[in-house]
């Protein structure tokens, strides 16, 4: 997929985007979040119901949601994650929140989710009937139920034992947690359903060594790519301590890597297996 017409964000995303030197250059002040102030900013900030009903409202405002800006997001997710990042940090400073508050990027990535599962089923020969379980599987279960367990556990961690100073104002929140789980599990999702699709009848799924190989590589950088963006979601949080520590899983991920190489276990074709006896 090109990524020509995405070389710069659009102009409604990026308006800082000139000062990024400066921004960077007093990352330290800027997030200083003065939380002292924290009682002057309660006049505007909502709270988490409220954002959390204003947010679940705009899932069905399509008019509203910025799908440019989502796009450009999913682009820069594979070729410069840390742009998309920064655009978190610039909420934080303008609306005092850093998770998204539009649905525009779970919208695209609930259809990524719907293409991608039709061309499993495709690949696999499943009926209309068959294929249409395993989209409502794919997204109910391991889009969103998935996520939210995900995000809950990280949510939990990070605030446990990552956050330098229990403060107002000073904490991970649920709906960011959420947020970084998506970001990390987009790339996941174009290598695992979207790529691969192309390997499996011709290469992946057979006996043979190389299949195994290339189709537990096709793994390997999906849960690579996963484990970084996490890690830099949680990074660019100047609250945030020791955020190095996840990317330990990485070692971790290596080593069963070459084990399932070694013993010839070809993931996919075990994937293949569990989408086929679970619709």
């Amino acid at each position: 997929m090109s990524t020509a017409s995405y070389a710069s964000p659009p102009s409604s995303v990026y308006s800082y985007a000139t000062s990024t030197r400066s921004t960077r250059s007093t990352r330290s002040n800027d997030f200083a979040y003065n939380v002292g102030d924290h009682s002057s900013k309660s006049k505007w900030c909502n709270s988490a119901s409220e954002k959390s009903r204003k947010y679940l409202r705009r899932l069905l405002k399509f008019k509203q949601m910025d799908f440019e800006f989502a796009l450009w997001q999913m682009m820069h997710l594979f070729v410069s994650p840390q742009k998309v990042y920064r655009n978190f940090q610039y909420r934080k400073q303008t609306k005092n929140q850093f998770a998204r508050d539009d649905p525009a990027f779970l919208v695209l990535l609930s259809l990524c989710f719907c293409a991608t599962s039709v061309g499993f089923g495709l690949v696999m020969g499943l009926p209309v009937v068959k294929i249409f379980k395993l989209l409502l599987w794919v997204v109910l279960i391991d889009c969103i139920a998935v996520g939210i367990v995900i995000a809950t556990i990280m949510w939990f961690i990070s605030n446990r034992y990552l956050v330098l100073v229990s403060r107002v104002g000073q904490d991970v929140e649920w709906a960011y947690a959420f947020d970084v789980h998506l970001n990390a599990f987009f790339p996941v999702l174009m290598i695992l359903h979207c790529l691969q699709l192309f390997f499996i009848n011709p290469l992946i799924d057979k006996t043979w060594f190389v299949s195994t190989l290339v189709g537990n590589t096709f793994w390997l950088a999906a849960l690579g790519y996963y484990i970084y963006i996490t890690f830099l979601g949680y990074s660019v949080l100047p609250f945030v301590k020791k955020t190095v520590a996840l990317l330990s899983p990485m070692i971790l991920l290596c080593i069963v890597y070459f084990i399932t190489i070694a013993c010839n276990w070809n993931i996919t074709r075990g994937l293949l297996w569990f989408y086929k006896h679970r619709v």
